[in-house]
């Protein structure tokens, strides 16, 4: 399992390579529809994703006093976002997307030009993900978006994942599509 730290450098996600485990900790920020939306509509980034990590997730949060707890904190489905990530990558210089299902291949294209990796979080575990949060450091938008549409900045400690589409072109999802077709194939006589 590779440790990856905020901020997540260049050299050290492109050497990651597909189907790598890996555990991340430190800063994460969260953003959904709303927050892609906004940002290829020329909104100003709340936050500096440079070195980075965006979290495809809508967390349940609730205040606790003066602070947030996270109650979950799983995926959400990326391929919503697949319009607006490849720019959002070029221009925002975030590291690590993490989300669940994949992405297509523009976005693996900047992927590639920009040094990020894509992460497959495991879905149905939004309570498990959620213990990796040891503190919201802030929420960006709240008023403008909600709260499963915020952008939640977490301290994460232990969060893991799987390199799912590396730098260097890898998909695991594109290969477990090309085995599934040759295998339909071979089983209808093709």
């Amino acid at each position: 399992m590779k440790e990856l730290k905020y901020p997540f450098g260049a050299e050290a996600v492109r050497s990651l390579q597909a189907g790598e485990t890996v555990r991340i900790s430190g800063k994460v920020f969260t953003g959904r529809d709303k927050f892609h939306k906004f940002f290829a509509d020329g909104g100003k980034l709340p936050v500096d994703f440079r070195d980075g990590a965006l979290y495809h997730c809508g967390p349940v949060i609730v205040k606790d006093g003066a602070n947030w707890k996270v109650m979950a904190a799983g995926p959400t489905t990326s391929v919503r976002e697949n319009p607006y990530e490849p720019d959002f990558i070029r221009q925002s210089g975030v590291r690590l997307i993490i989300g669940k299902g994949g992405m297509d291949e523009s976005t693996q294209k900047a992927m590639q030009e920009c040094g990020c990796v894509y992460v497959q979080a495991v879905g149905g575990a939004a309570a498990v993900s959620a213990s990796t949060v040891k503190r919201v450091s802030g929420v960006y938008m709240l008023q403008e978006f909600g709260a499963a549409e915020a952008v939640w900045e977490f301290e994460l400690d232990g969060f893991t994942g799987v390199v799912a589409m590396d730098a260097q072109g890898r998909n695991l999802f594109a290969e477990v599509a090309q085995k599934s077709r040759q295998a339909l194939e071979a089983m209808n006589g093709r």
